[in-house]
């Protein structure tokens, strides 16, 4: 769980870097495409019939909306507190919740309903409409966090027939020609010293979701995902001591709401 929190953080601040020269469609086409790099010498190896799947369809429709997700979440990588990013991107779990009563059939019972009702209150402590304005970045994450919801549903559709493996090579081949379309003749070829940066995106997009998914295998999410909270001061540490960031005491107050909400949920719901 270590090595996913330290993926996600360097994520976090490879985005921040190149967003100084590069947008936020190229640097997830620069992710895809050393991704593909990495899975296609995994696969040689493991054999190209993981390549396949019977439900393409799904595959699209999942990963053109984690790519929105992903566009979403580095454009506000860009512009807002790295911290403020990550503290929105943990109401996924609530999102994810209230999804799967919506569209999976599952029950809403009073634990959840809790949950989102924490979920919420915790956004709109740390957005606190009224008293500031709310910028497009912030919104920008919190869409992402949704999104990022939504592809966890139809991940939990593909995994009944696919590999970890084959949803990765899809994820990655189904998102590199939307980034190159958004992008355009907008390509930027980055200076030398962010290529580094470059290479740090795409090996933690790959390192990030194994390492999760291993530590979700190996220990129980209740035990797991409080961990994965620990983002929140580390990222607030990094960013004021490279980029001088200040978070105020608001994004704390409503992260550790969102945990209340999202703990009760694991436990109860």
């Amino acid at each position: 769980m270590f090595a996913t929190i330290v993926s996600f953080l360097l994520m976090g601040i490879a985005g921040r870097e190149l967003s100084s020269e590069v947008g936020p469609a190229q640097t997830v086409a620069f992710r895809n495409i050393i991704c593909l790099v990495i899975l296609a010498a995994i696969l040689t190896v493991k054999g190209w019939r993981l390549a396949r799947t019977a439900k393409p369809g799904r595959h699209l429709l999942r990963n053109t909306i984690h790519f929105a997700s992903q566009f979403g979440w580095f454009y506000a990588i860009a512009h807002i507190p790295i911290a403020e990013v990550f503290a929105i991107e943990f109401t996924t779990p609530i999102w994810t919740a209230l999804l799967a009563v919506l569209f999976l059939g599952e029950r809403m019972n009073p634990a959840r309903i809790a949950a989102v009702v924490l979920g919420f209150t915790g956004v709109l402590v740390i957005l606190r409409p009224g008293a500031t304005v709310i910028d497009a970045a912030s919104l920008a994450a919190l869409a992402a966090a949704f999104g990022y919801a939504l592809t966890y549903a139809y991940t939990k559709n593909l995994v009944t027939t696919d590999r970890p493996l084959t949803i990765l090579l899809w994820m990655n081949a189904v998102q590199l020609p939307l980034g190159l379309a958004i992008t355009g003749a907008g390509w930027v070829w980055p200076s030398a010293p962010l290529w580094p940066w470059v290479m740090v995106i795409g090996i933690v997009g790959l390192s990030s979701h194994y390492c999760l998914s291993r530590a979700l295998a190996y220990g129980d999410a209740t035990v797991v995902v409080p961990i994965d909270f620990a983002r929140l001061p580390l990222a607030a540490g990094v960013a004021w001591m490279m980029y001088g960031e200040t978070v105020n005491i608001y994004v704390f107050i409503g992260a550790a709401i969102i945990f209340a909400g999202v703990w009760l949920n694991l436990r109860r719901g």
